[in-house]
């Protein structure tokens, strides 16, 4: 395979292609988040896979389970559960059976930002794709979105 060959060529435009869709995705659900509710994508992910969470065997998220699911590294998620639990919107603590584990929990505030939230979120994300569908390029991806089922 060369630089020139043309599958290499179709798979770095089918890369584009996705990461385009990607971006006005995130671009557009971010304008919505923080005009309606003051959240940043990031921080809404944050709060919804958090309050996900159960008191059942493996329901706590250890911070590197946390920053996976939320794409950012282990510092990154860090500093923004530290700004979230600065809102008031995520506690900490102690994890009861290993002392050096620590667990995050969505607070009461922070549940009921998500819960106005989350309508906007799902409205937002139907407008991004609903219009990424009408360009040729991204309307297989969008297709591919819609059909998709992740397990839970």
């Amino acid at each position: 395979m060369t630089a020139t060959d043309p599958a290499l060529t179709a798979l770095a435009q089918s890369w584009c292609a996705l990461s385009l869709l990607h971006g006005r995705i995130e671009a557009h659900l971010e304008r919505a988040l923080q005009s309606g509710h003051g959240l940043s994508t990031r921080e809404y992910s944050l709060l919804d896979v958090l309050s996900r969470q159960h008191d059942g065997e493996g329901g706590h998220l250890q911070m590197k389970q946390v920053a996976d699911a939320v794409v950012l590294s282990q510092s990154a998620t860090t500093r923004l559960v530290t700004r979230l639990e600065d809102r008031g919107l995520l506690s900490r603590y102690l994890c009861p059976t290993d002392r050096r584990g620590i667990y995050t929990d969505v607070t009461p505030s922070g549940a009921t930002l998500l819960e106005e939230a989350r309508p906007t979120n799902d409205a937002a994300l139907r407008e991004a794709l609903d219009a990424a569908a009408q360009n040729p390029e991204l309307a297989p991806l969008v297709q591919a979105v819609e059909t998709l089922r992740v397990p839970a």
